[in-house]
């Protein structure tokens, strides 16, 4: 796999980041954020249509600290727990950390101030919302973020455009946890949020049980435009 090596922010070690890049000079960079199964196959396919897309697509193995190159599917039960496992172990403060140091590594692999965004799924979704209120990444998208409720002031911060797509029926989401979401998000004049009634988390995915095919197209259309608008 092409793998890359980025420097933690405070240059005392590094990680290795997926890299997939277009045919041609790249018209910016997305940074793929994970899900709890870490850089697997469906996450690095993400890049991959990224790359045939134009953008260059870096994903960084956010889980390095813990259990470096995790790759886990979750239509199997004990790598699911695994997974789960990995996420209470995480420390997600660190990660935007990491976010942030791939985000500048795609700049630099950009030249010309070439723009970066950035998309993340299930926890990655979180970080994504996290990423844009902390960080100077220029775009966000964030599918089924888990447990925002907990962060919502930071949208406060928030300065450059977040999209995030909402499972109606997310087993991970409540509809109290919706709600608050849309009362917190919707007035903000940076982020637009979507809503897939009766779709359940991971409906996005590549592949595997949880995908839903025509909200998942759908989703995919909405973050390619959002880009599109943002990113250039």
């Amino acid at each position: 796999m092409p793998m890359v090596q980025v420097q933690t922010a405070d240059g005392a070690s590094s990680f290795n980041a997926y890299l997939a890049e277009p045919a041609q000079k790249p018209r910016a960079a997305i940074v793929v954020i994970q899900e709890i199964f870490g850089v697997n196959l469906g996450i690095r396919q993400k890049c991959d249509k990224w790359a045939e897309a134009g953008y260059l697509a870096m994903a960084p193995d956010l889980f390095w600290r813990l259990e470096p190159g995790v790759e886990l599917d979750p239509d199997v039960e004990a790598e699911f727990k695994q997974a789960l496992e990995l996420m209470n172990r995480f420390d997600q403060d660190q990660g935007v950390r990491d976010i942030e140091a791939t985000i500048g590594a795609a700049r630099e692999r950009l030249g010309d101030r070439g723009k970066v965004g950035c998309v993340g799924y299930c926890l990655g979704g979180r970080l994504a919302f996290m990423t844009s209120a902390r960080t100077d990444v220029d775009a966000s998208v964030g599918y089924y973020a888990v447990a925002l409720d907990s962060i919502l002031d930071e949208a406060r911060a928030i300065k450059r455009p977040l999209m995030l797509h909402i499972a109606g029926n997310d087993g991970f989401v409540p509809p109290e946890t919706q709600r608050q979401m849309h009362e917190a998000l919707d007035p903000h004049p940076q982020v637009m949020l979507h809503d897939y009634p009766g779709e359940d988390h991971g409906f996005g995915t590549e592949m595997g049980k949880r995908r839903s095919e025509a909200s998942a197209q759908l989703a995919d259309q909405r973050t390619a435009e959002f880009f599109e608008r943002n990113l250039g």
